[in-house]
């Protein structure tokens, strides 16, 4: 007897996105990499950082690679050291779709913010500001922000017409997110700051039965919750994706997922998110994230993503 063959999945057809290119800055600019460092501008200070991707050699001279403050540590360092050369604030404002917010030095050679992401705030706003300007009467769309960090994407969310929760492990990341949001001038948008396990809070919120139109996360190769809880990437982002989805309202608008610093395929978030979104209909796209570089053709490849919409 001939074997039957198993049913086939009808997920979301996915389309392999081209790279998807930060190009819609003013206050951060990539002024050249090469030889694993890069040389960056935030606001008005020069900064020189470590990344194992750039392998090519600098393109260009000693001299015009001056910088206000070095990070010595590597990159596959959990914490490391700034050498400055010149005075920098400990905050210093710059902004981004209209939205103010700080940048700062942290030991972990960040700066507060993740310039490539303007792709996906870009992305989450014009959808949400799509949604408010069809039913201007309806309740704001809901939007979940997991691994929040210092919160730009949920001031983006929030000033485009949602009503956003905030979720980091991190006290001191929340309380930057605040300070954000102050700086932004909008305090009185509905954000909701918590400071909780993402993994835990999401498996709450399927509990009660609370739900969303937009989830954006960020998840860590590893990381700790704020009671100890280990995360591990390999172990727990199948389990984080499927339960994202089941908090997707009917009529959610998007989901996004961004990897950094792990030896993963695209391909491969994207099969996770596709077995998580199971016969929910959409679009799906996948690929690479990347930063340009002033005054030459390079990118430099900075993270993998997945994403969902309710776009047919």
């Amino acid at each position: 007897m001939a074997q039957k063959s198993p049913p086939s999945l009808k997920t979301a057809p996915m389309r392999m996105a081209p790279v998807l290119v930060a190009d819609d800055w003013s206050d951060y600019a990539l002024m050249d990499s090469g030889d694993g460092q890069k040389l960056e501008r935030f606001g008005p200070y020069t900064f020189i950082r470590p990344d194992s991707q750039a392998l090519w050699p600098r393109r260009l001279s000693e001299k015009d690679w001056a910088y206000d403050a070095a990070f010595s540590g590597q990159e596959s360092e959990e914490m490391g050291r700034w050498r400055f050369v010149r005075r920098v604030p400990e905050t210093w404002p710059i902004s981004w779709g209209g939205i103010k917010f700080h940048a700062r030095c942290t030991p972990f050679r960040h700066l507060g913010l993740f310039p490539e992401q303007s792709v996906h705030w870009r992305w989450c706003r014009d959808l949400i500001e799509a949604r408010v300007k069809q039913a201007p009467k309806a309740s704001p769309p809901k939007v979940l922000n997991l691994f929040g960090y210092t919160g730009v994407a949920s001031l983006v969310c929030a000033k485009a017409g949602a009503s956003v929760t905030h979720v980091d492990a991190s006290k001191k990341a929340v309380g930057y997110a605040r300070e954000n949001q102050a700086l932004a001038g909008l305090d009185d948008r509905p954000i909701r700051w918590i400071v909780d396990d993402a993994l835990k809070f999401v498996e709450r919120e399927i509990r009660r039965g609370n739900k969303y139109h937009g989830i954006i996360l960020d998840p860590p190769k590893h990381g700790r919750g704020p009671t100890g809880e280990i995360w591990k990437l390999e172990e727990g982002l199948d389990r984080l994706l499927t339960a994202c989805v089941e908090l997707l309202e009917e009529d959610a608008l998007f989901l996004v997922a961004t990897v950094y610093a792990v030896r993963l395929s695209f391909l491969a978030l994207d099969n996770g998110l596709a077995a998580a979104l199971g016969n929910r209909l959409g679009q799906r796209e996948a690929g690479e994230m990347a930063i340009p570089e002033q005054g030459s053709n390079r990118l430099l490849p900075t993270a993998i993503f997945a994403r969902w919409s309710n776009q047919t």
